[in-house]
């Protein structure tokens, strides 16, 4: 892990692409805004392993369909 020191309002740039400023901090919060290109998906930690965790659980999108094809619809 790189670890970096930051005042308010200065950035580090990621793969050329991507901004973290730090907008400010109060407390025991930091103040991010970050600038990447839309293909570029961001989210906070916890719900990227959500996402993952969601990933993990979730039918196939055609599962449903298969289901009944090989059973039948429901009575």
């Amino acid at each position: 892990m790189l670890v970096l020191s930051r005042k308010s309002n200065q950035s580090i740039v990621i793969a050329g692409g991507i901004r973290v400023t730090v907008l400010g901090h109060r407390g025991d919060y930091v103040r991010l805004g970050i600038e990447a290109p839309s293909s570029v998906k961001v989210l906070r930690e916890e719900l990227c392993e959500a996402d993952a965790h969601a990933a993990n659980f979730a039918a196939p999108p055609r599962a449903a369909e298969l289901l009944v094809e090989a059973v039948g619809p429901a009575a």
